[in-house]
């Protein structure tokens, strides 16, 4: 988690690692009561959380928001399906390059822009085990190559 000029962000980092980005988006999201505060906190994970167009609405599934500890409000399920709002325009140009491409797509971070929480979404391609190797060694040399100099 990272505070940053009034931004709370939750990283994706598995998703970065598992997949090669193709192209990124700008999206909104549809939170109830404390689920707002838990991001807050940092009590957020994406780990395995992909989104789907269900009747031409995105839909963010597998995502885990903790409940709130000091709500006294109605109980929401940590893993509900969260609606993911876009122009009608943006969901049917993204919905088709995931039909053309095969791809997935990915929510690689939520973070605050004043009160208003967006998600960024990542139209991606799954990395093969060889390529996951490679990116790997990579930063191992990079890393490498910076404590030498």
């Amino acid at each position: 988690m990272w505070i940053v000029a009034n931004q709370v962000i939750i990283e994706n980092k598995k998703a970065l690692f598992d997949y090669e980005v193709i192209e990124e988006f700008e999206a909104g999201i549809v939170l109830m009561g404390g689920e707002i505060k838990s991001i807050r906190n940092g009590s957020a994970n994406l780990k395995w959380a992909y989104i789907t167009i269900h009747s031409g609405r995105p839909v963010l599934i597998g995502s885990h928001i903790s409940e709130y500890k000091g709500s006294t409000g109605i109980i929401i399920d940590p893993k509900r399906e969260r609606l993911i709002l876009m122009s009608k325009k943006e969901i049917l140009r993204i919905g088709q390059k995931v039909k053309e491409t095969s791809a997935t797509l990915v929510p690689v971070s939520i973070y605050s822009k004043g009160n208003i929480f967006k998600v960024r979404v990542a139209l991606a391609k799954w990395r093969k085990k060889w390529e996951k190797k490679n990116l790997l060694k990579e930063r191992d040399l990079d890393r490498e190559n910076r404590v030498q100099f």
